[in-house]
């Protein structure tokens, strides 16, 4: 019926002047055609390439391609950050290619953070040599979770010239067993990290130290390769992919590659965005146009689905979804069967939105804004593939974004794309990947990486809870466990929670913040479409237990929040008041949660929940609101906490337009009076343990975020407030009170500047003080004082408390303590019985005499009377054996004496036992000179003597230690692979 060059035109004319769907369409603008533009490259390629070049009907590259691949073959590591299907593969395969003629041996690692796209490139790859002789072929290879372990032996002992693998791969397998891998990485020459935009927020925070432990292995076997990163259109490609590596790349943007007419409508639909992408799918079937819907969740891929199978008749059979959840072999036949025409349309989530070939489409619906200019794009650049007509047709949900767009849409083609950000020093997953680098080769005190300020601070953490050692010397550090890397979930930040079904099957993780808030007894689940209600959530072992089954409602919880700042790192005056940047402690309490109907979100009920507050620290931004305003709106009668409560839900809403991220992955709290602030502030903040940069570099753009914020409430065509603009869905409160009215009034009386703060005076708080007991309020201070100066108040001398401790904190008079018994263990029905047990020797060692004092049992009540005159009391397992042994002979508590087990601080220290002699031997070069069954031999044997210079000798042992780790602040023992290494202590 219609012509193919002709098609989408006549679609999108139809849209247009449609009687039903045609006054839904805001705005519809046709980008042209874009030639191809080619250059030669600097040196030109062997006849060998040209040969393959010519295979693929390659007559010479795209001017982009030029460049880059000039750059690699100089050596230069380069990030390509061009349009979808702009041949950015070519990018990274010439030159590999080109380097395995010249050295058999060279090899290239390509990391892709979806298996389906290595899978994808695998073929790629292949293709390009596949008329070559096969003894002449460079090989690749995958190494990923659907390997068997036959091939991946293979891999490993005779490796491919490529090895396609993703990150949790080279993290689990690759790095921490590197001596299995030396002949792949000793020749390894290039690292191409495809979709690295992807890699942002928490997972790019992993990802900036895995591929520093990554540059750690190969400086260890000689190698410094070059970093091939490609990514899709990114505000920032360079700054990203220096914080992801610490390398600092040549960065080539402008794209050489041709761009058949496009045409991107926009469409605010009267019914809901699922209906209006049916009646759109449904007419591009019609038409025959080839099509993807993207969704924003499974359940819409599902819903949109499932009226593709059961209505629309003779397209039935050429219609599929796709998301996460499919089986591979699911998945890459869906792939083929859309690359081959087979299929006509395909429903998917975000999974189909890195560079997959599925082949040339016409169309492309986006049901909802994807949250980001750069995935747009990226989804909309799955179509005209082939050069030809396309249309992009984005369907406005009632996110702050999505209309913010239908209200500005000419803004989306005139803004950059948003910047992809990350933490790569997050002091939580820092840490967790210092341990695996540890366990990897050991870390050095020289080097470059270990002596960066934050690594220090996280290393010393690390040794304080005795997961990282240090030897005598304190030049190396150790892992205490030989494999932690398990135990990091690259996806995910803190602590995870994983949920079990009854049967105890593992059908899901979530992290640790987000446990309290979605796993909660008597919350609704959803995993792989399916309903969960979960019945127990244990903190002890991290699981929350679900039982399946249908709901007709969802859970919300209600909570409250308080925030308390723990550093200013820095801040800015902008719009009438002073914004900061600093670390941030948030306390949430969660209530209780909501049941509300699936349709149309009826409250049907609240129940209570007493579960313990959720604690972290984090990264965020705040700012005061001046006085001034605060009078104003109440002069106005508007509601000044519905207010600034509406302004911190839009702020966070329209984030997302400056920062690659969800609203999800952000926090907010508004106070009309902060402690350590001392006026109104509104917080926002970095939603994960550690933060993630997401406010750090929205702080860097404070001018817009207000523009933004004012603009998308103000604009917002609803009276009162509504999910557009200043309602969150996942509000805390319920969004009570809200006043939209007032949000307005108050960031415009801001926007006058009539009460800025001095520009000559910088913002520093005190951190909240501890509890009082008198009146059971916070003492706070908060400073503002000339820039460059630190103020630190002062405590009056008559104020400070006595202490029991001298000026260098050393107790003013100790002692320390040890028993031998004439009893043992066995005798007496076992060690918790050691009340039984008898003495037959103690000494006592007095600081303020200097004397070792010697007891019988006739003795022990002078011993108990004598042990009251001490400050501090030592011992090694003096609490659980000795006081035990002497709890027979006294008439008080032995455990309120002021005591010192050195055993239990050291235990606390590496969650396992030590043993004096080991200790001792270490650190004094003095073992133990007998044992407990010696002792008990010779009390048989009547040997008093014995008995009393080895008990002597073992509270000399134990107080040297005591001052020796006083003095140095550790102690030195041997660990199971015989290396002498220290134990922090701060006694």
């Amino acid at each position: 019926m219609y012509e193919d060059k002709d098609i989408v035109a006549e679609y999108v004319e139809a849209l247009r002047e449609s009687e039903r769907l045609g006054d839904q369409v805001v705005y519809h603008k046709v980008l042209p055609d874009v030639e191809a533009v080619h250059a030669e490259n600097r040196r030109p390629w062997p006849q060998a390439i040209k040969d393959l070049l010519a295979m693929q009907g390659i007559n010479s590259l795209y001017a982009h391609q030029t460049l880059a691949t000039d750059h690699i073959r100089a050596g230069r590591h380069v990030v390509v950050a061009t349009p979808t299907a702009s041949g950015k593969s070519l990018v990274y395969n010439l030159p590999v290619i080109e380097r395995f003629l010249q050295d058999p041996d060279a090899r290239g690692l390509y990391l892709f953070p979806l298996k389906a796209l290595a899978q994808d490139q695998h073929k790629t790859f292949q293709s390009l040599t596949a008329h070559w002789p096969k003894e002449a072929r460079p090989e690749a290879a995958i190494y990923d979770g659907d390997t068997t372990p036959h091939f991946r032996k293979k891999i490993r002992t005779k490796p491919p010239t490529v090895l396609m693998t993703n990150p949790e791969m080279l993290h689990l397998s690759m790095l921490p067993h590197h001596e299995q891998w030396i002949e792949f990485l000793a020749s390894l020459q290039f690292v191409v990290v495809d979709e690295v935009h992807t890699y942002r927020g928490v997972m790019g925070s992993h990802m900036g130290q895995l591929f520093r432990r990554l540059l750690r292995v190969c400086k260890q076997y000689g190698i410094t390769p070059t970093f091939i990163f490609c990514s899709a259109t990114v505000g920032n490609p360079a700054e990203l992919c220096e914080n992801l590596t610490g390398i600092t790349p040549t960065v080539i943007t402008e794209s050489g590659a041709p761009q058949g007419k496009r045409h991107f409508v926009f469409m605010d639909p009267h019914q809901s965005p699922s209906s209006a992408a049916i009646s759109l799918l449904k007419s591009a079937l019609m038409r025959n146009m080839r099509t993807i819907v993207y969704t924003q969740s499974r359940k819409m891929t599902e819903l949109i689905s499932m009226w593709a199978g059961q209505k629309s008749g003779a397209f039935k059979d050429r219609i599929s979804a796709y998301r996460a959840g499919f089986l591979p072999e699911e998945r890459r036949e869906i792939e083929q069967k859309m690359s081959s025409g087979e299929l006509l349309a395909v429903i998917s989530t975000s999974a189909l939105e890195l560079g997959i070939d599925i082949g040339a489409l016409d169309l492309c619906i986006l049901v909802g804004y994807p949250g980001s200019i750069m995935s747009t794009l990226q989804r909309g650049g799955r179509v005209g593939r082939k050069k030809q007509e396309s249309a992009v047709v984005l369907v406005a949900g009632e996110d702050a974004l999505d209309q913010y767009f239908m209200r500005h849409p000419k803004e989306f083609f005139s803004r950059p794309p948003e910047s992809a950000v990350l933490n790569p020093h997050n002091p939580v997953i820092l840490k967790r990947h210092l341990e695996c680098a540890a366990a990897e080769l050991t870390l050095r005190a020289s080097e470059e990486w270990v002596q960066e300020p934050e690594v220090q601070a996280a290393i010393l953490e690390l040794e304080q809870t005795g997961l990282l050692l240090r030897d005598a010397a304190g030049t190396t550090i150790f892992a205490a466990k030989k494999r932690p890397h398990r135990h990091v979930d690259l996806r995910g930040a803190g602590n995870t929670f994983h949920i079990e079904s009854e049967d105890g099957t593992v059908i899901g993780s979530v992290d640790g913040v987000k446990a309290f808030k979605e796993t909660h007894p008597g919350a609704v689940y959803l995993h792989k479409g399916q309903t969960w209600s979960i019945t127990e959530l244990d903190f002890g072992t991290r699981t929350a237990k679900a039982k399946k089954g249908r709901v007709n409602y969802y859970t919300r919880i209600r909570s409250n929040k308080s925030t308390e700042i723990l550093e200013v790192v820095d801040q800015t005056l902008v719009w009438g008041t002073r914004m900061c940047f600093g670390k941030l402690r948030v306390t949430e309490i969660i209530s209780g949660f909501e049941k509300r109907s699936v349709q149309g979100g009826k409250l049907l009920g609240i129940t209570p929940l007493d579960i313990p507050p959720l604690v972290f620290e984090t990264e965020g931004i705040w700012f005061e609101v001046p006085l001034g305003v605060q009078r104003a709106v109440e002069d106005e009668f508007l509601h000044f906490m519905g207010s600034i409560h509406a302004l911190e839900h839009a702020m966070i809403g329209i984030l997302p337009i400056l920062v690659l991220t969800d609203r999800n992955d952000l926090g907010g709290i508004s106070t009309p009076m902060h402690a350590q602030v001392g006026k109104p502030a509104v917080f926002v903040y970095d939603g994960m343990e550690g933060g993630a940069g997401l406010t750090r570099h929205a702080f860097t753009m404070a001018h817009e975020v207000f523009e933004r914020t004012l603009a998308v409430v103000r604009d917002c065509g609803c009276e009162l407030g509504c999910p557009s603009c200043v309602h969150s869905p996942k509000c805390g409160s319920g969004n009570r009170p809200i006043d939209k009215a007032g949000s307005i009034f108050l960031l415009q009386e801001m926007a006058k500047g009539e009460g800025t703060p001095p520009a000559d005076k910088v913002f520093t708080v005190e951190p909240l003080g501890q509890l009082s007991a008198s009146s059971g309020t916070f003492s706070s201070k908060v400073l503002t004082v000339d820039s460059g100066r630190k103020v630190t108040p002062e405590i009056p001398k008559d104020s400070q408390p006595q202490s029991n401790v001298d000026n260098e904190g050393n107790p003013r008079r100790y002692a320390v303590l040890d028993i031998e018994t004439q009893r043992s263990a066995q005798e007496v029905g076992g060690w918790h019985r050691a009340d039984l047990m008898r003495v037959s020797v103690a000494v006592l060692y007095d600081s303020k005499e200097d004397a070792f004092i010697h007891y019988m049992e006739e003795d022990m009540p002078e011993l108990l009377e004598h042990l009251k005159d001490f400050d501090c009391i030592i011992g090694f397992n003096i609490i659980r054996f000795d006081y035990k042994v002497l709890s027979a002979y006294a008439d008080y508590n032995l455990k309120s004496l002021p005591t010192l087990d050195l055993l239990d601080e050291i235990r606390k220290r590496l969650n396992y036992r030590v043993s004096l002699d080991n200790l001792g031997s270490a650190t004094l070069d003095a073992p133990k000179s007998a044992d407990g069954l010696q002792a008990l031999k010779w009390w048989k044997e009547g040997k008093i003597e014995e008995i009393a210079t080895y008990c002597e000798a073992d509270v000399r042992i134990t107080r040297d230690l005591y001052r020796y780790g006083k003095e140095h602040g550790y102690l030195l023992f041997t660990n199971k692979a015989k290396q002498k290494v220290r134990v922090p202590v701060a006694w």
